[in-house]
């Protein structure tokens, strides 16, 4: 519990093991906030605008792996309930979060600090993080936090949500893709999971992240980042700030859609940077294939024209290569591909 960055962060410089190498450090430079990430409406889904929204999904898909949906059909009020119960949560008092802190990596809920693998990080990152999985939600739900006493009722809510506007956003990226629909239903989207990442104010963001350089090993990824600014993507070799947008949800396409895709979807990488003056919340949920999944290119998006780029693989295989690698895009991705 001490390791947590929440523990202890106030009133201190810079641990030395949580500055960043020169090349991978943020610095003082200022990133602009861009508003160059598509923001897509989902309102205009209907049956008369539906073609528009499906082109303007999958644009932002191929160009920059990354998109913002407002109208999307998740309650205000709900969003933020769930905002509150996870600043609550981090708020709470260390003996009633120490029975969920654990540095076992299997452990399916824990709170932990940096990532999951603390005492193997190069460098620790600036966030401390709770992570459990929300499917099947009579079972999870047991393993959740009990305290702020709303957090399972609000959590499993918000889920629920969640989960039904990630399965329609991929709907709108099978039709793009001209997949059948419900294509990545069952166990392609299988697995869901919460990663709520706290960042305290920081001595000196110059030096150090609150998420490295990586993409997501998921399938597709749905990010409540609230209304601090420091979520970041790279785009044709430059750094590209997201602006937090109220009600709005921040959508980014993982390495499976990728696979699935044959490449015609790109996952962006992208990191978190900090600030000196406020705390940061955000929570994103992963949807994941399940662990025996096979996860391929689409049989109907390959052809003579365009071959498979990379083998049949279960997810499990992946994700062990993923942890292997440090969340490496390149590395990550390179035992699966087939070199023609």
């Amino acid at each position: 519990m001490e390791k947590l960055v929440s523990s202890w962060f106030n009133n201190k410089t810079l641990p030395q093991s949580y500055i960043f190498p020169p090349e991978t450090r943020p610095g003082n430079h200022i990133i602009p906030r861009s508003n160059t990430i598509p923001v897509i409406d989902l309102g205009n889904a209907s049956a008369h605008d539906r073609t528009l929204v499906v082109q303007q999904i999958l644009k932002a898909s191929q160009e920059f792996g990354f998109f913002q949906v407002i109208n999307h059909g998740v309650s205000e009020d709900l969003m933020n309930d769930t905002m509150n119960v996870f600043k609550e949560f981090f708020e709470l008092p260390a003996e009633d979060k120490a029975d969920l802190y654990s540095e076992e990596f299997n452990r399916p809920c824990k709170l932990y600090t940096s990532s999951a693998n603390y005492d193997g990080d190069k460098v620790h990152l600036w966030r401390d993080s709770l992570r459990h999985p929300c499917h099947p939600l009579e079972e999870c739900i047991k393993i959740w936090p009990q305290k702020p006493t709303r957090y399972r009722e609000i959590v499993a809510a918000y889920s629920i949500e969640a989960k039904k506007l990630g399965s329609r956003i991929l709907d709108l990226i099978s039709e793009g893709l001209g997949l059948d629909l419900g294509y990545f239903g069952d166990k392609l989207s299988e697995a869901v999971v919460i990663s709520v990442n706290h960042y305290p104010p920081c001595p000196d963001p110059s030096l150090t992240l609150g998420i490295a350089k990586h993409c997501d090993p998921s399938l597709l990824t749905i990010l409540l980042q609230g209304d601090v600014f420091g979520l970041q993507v790279l785009n044709d070799g430059k750094w590209v700030g997201v602006e937090p947008l109220h009600n709005a949800f921040v959508v980014n396409i993982g390495h499976q859609l990728e696979v699935v895709s044959n490449n015609r979807l790109k996952g962006a990488e992208h990191r978190v940077v900090t600030n000196s003056t406020v705390a940061r919340t955000t929570a994103a949920i992963f949807l994941n294939p399940s662990e025996d999944c096979i996860v391929e290119p689409a049989k109907s998006l390959i052809g003579a024209d365009e071959p498979p780029v990379y083998r049949a693989f279960k997810f499990k295989e992946f994700l062990y290569n993923y942890v292997t690698m440090g969340g490496n895009s390149e590395k990550s991705l390179e035992p699966f591909k087939l070199h023609g």
